[in-house]
């Protein structure tokens, strides 16, 4: 499992001007069934992504394919994980 931050490296108008495509390319993820969770960071700085069922080479892929990436709006850093505990109703989440 990984928790992906992402980090805005440019202006918020930047960032709200490439943000359907971003979304678009959120909505895909999910699609795949690769992302668990996402959304804005408090105060607006950039976001949070919970991914699972990948590796990292593969996520690496996907993050370097987000219109924030390919047009420099966003920075990513990834922290690996492994769910050892989990909240009722979660469980599949977990590993190991």
């Amino acid at each position: 499992m990984f928790v992906v931050t992402l980090t805005y490296l440019t202006d918020l108008d930047r960032a709200d001007a490439a943000m359907a495509d971003h979304l678009a390319w959120v909505d895909r993820q999910y699609a795949d069934g690769v992302f668990l969770a996402s959304g804005r960071r408090v105060p607006r700085t950039g976001g949070v992504i919970l991914a699972a069922g990948l590796d990292r080479a593969d996520l690496d892929r996907r993050l370097a394919t987000d219109p924030f990436a390919e047009q420099g709006i966003a920075g990513y850093e990834v922290v690996e994980f492994v769910a050892g505990r989990v909240a009722e109703g979660l469980e599949a989440i977990r590993e190991g």
